[in-house]
C-alpha cells in the first residue's frame, strides 16, 4: 500500500513528468487506435514499437524500456481482449472445444514466458520481437487464405506443445497471440472466421497471466518511470485504452475506403520496417 509521504511523492512526481511522459502516452494511445482500427488487429502489434519510441522519448532507462512496452501493452489488451470474447461467444463462433484443449497449455507457456524475462535482456527481447515480427510480416505479404495443410489437428501432446508456444512467444511480444493461433488453426483445416473468434479466448488466456506475470517479474527493477507496477505502467494503460478507444473508429473509417489487400499488404509493410527498426537497434 501507498502512505501519505508516497502519493504526495507521486503527485509531485506526476507535475514533472506530465509535458514529456503521460502527453506522449495520449498520443500513442491516439497512434495505436489509429492503427488499430485501420488494420483490425488487436494491439500489441502496434502499441509495443510505439510504447517503445514513447517510452525512449521520455527518458526511460534502455535496459527496462522493451520490457515495459511489453508488459504495458498486455495490460492494455486484457479488458480488449474480454469485450472480443464476450461479443464472439455471444455469436457462437468460438471452438470451445479447442480452448479447453489447450488452455492450460497457453498459461504454461505464459508462465514460462514471465519467467523468462527475469534472465532476457532487452536487447535479446527485442531481437525475439524483430524475428517475430519479420516472420508475421512476411506471412501477412505473402499470404494465401486458402492454405491449408492437414484436415484435422495432431494428437497429443503435439497440439498441446504448439500452443504452449504461442503462448511462450506472445508473451514475449507483449501480444494476444490471434496471429499464431489464427495461422495454426487455418492450417489445421478450421474456418479463418471460427479462428478469429476463438483467437480471443486465446488473448485473455495470455493477457491476464502475461501481465500479472510482467508485474512480478519487473518488480523492484530500477531504472522504471512513474506509476510503474513491475513492467507494467499502470499510467500507460490508463492513458491508451480511452485514447484508442477514441480512434480506432476513425480508423476503422478509413479502413473501409481501401482494399482488404491494400490493408493486409500495409499491415505487412509496417511490421517489416518494425522488424528491421529492432534489428538495427541490436548493431
Amino acid at each position: 500500500m501507498w502512505d501519505v509521504d508516497s502519493l504526495v511523492q507521486m503527485t509531485r512526481m506526476l507535475g514533472e513528468h506530465y509535458l514529456y511522459f503521460i502527453l506522449p502516452l495520449l498520443f500513442a494511445g491516439l497512434l495505436a487506435g489509429l492503427m488499430s482500427g485501420l488494420f483490425a488487429i488487436g494491439g500489441g502489434a502496434v502499441l509495443v514499437p510505439v510504447l517503445y519510441q514513447i517510452f525512449g522519448i521520455a527518458g526511460v532507462d534502455e535496459a527496462v524500456r522493451m520490457q515495459l512496452a511489453v508488459g504495458t501493452s498486455l495490460g492494455i489488451i486484457v479488458p480488449t481482449s474480454l469485450r472480443s470474447f464476450q461479443s464472439h461467444w455471444q455469436h457462437g463462433a468460438v471452438d470451445s472445444l479447442y480452448l479447453r484443449k489447450v488452455a492450460l497449455w497457453v498459461v504454461t507457456g505464459v508462465l514460462l514466458g514471465s519467467l523468462a524475462v527475469l534472465v532476457i535482456t532487452g536487447g535479446l527481447l527485442r531481437g525475439i520481437y524483430a524475428l517475430m515480427a519479420l516472420l508475421m510480416g512476411l506471412k501477412m505479404l505473402f499470404d494465401r487464405h486458402s492454405l491449408q495443410c492437414w484436415d484435422d489437428f495432431p494428437p497429443a501432446p503435439h497440439l498441446q506443445l504448439l500452443t504452449a508456444g504461442i503462448g511462450f512467444f506472445s508473451v514475449l511480444m507483449g501480444i494476444g497471440g490471434g496471429v499464431f493461433n489464427n495461422i495454426l488453426m487455418t492450417l489445421f483445416g478450421r474456418d479463418i472466421h471460427k479462428a478469429v473468434a476463438t483467437s480471443s479466448g486465446i488473448g485473455i488466456l495470455i493477457a491476464f497471466p502475461g501481465v500479472l506475470g510482467f508485474m512480478w517479474a519487473g518488480f523492484g527493477a530500477t531504472g522504471l518511470p512513474v506509476g510503474s507496477i513491475g513492467f507494467v505502467n499502470i499510467l500507460g494503460v490508463l492513458m491508451v485504452i480511452p485514447a484508442s478507444m477514441l480512434m480506432a473508429p476513425f480508423g476503422a473509417r478509413l479502413a473501409h475506403r481501401l482494399s482488404q489487400n491494400v490493408l493486409q499488404k500495409s499491415f505487412a509493410l509496417f511490421l517489416l520496417l518494425v522488424s528491421l527498426r529492432f534489428f538495427l537497434s541490436l548493431l
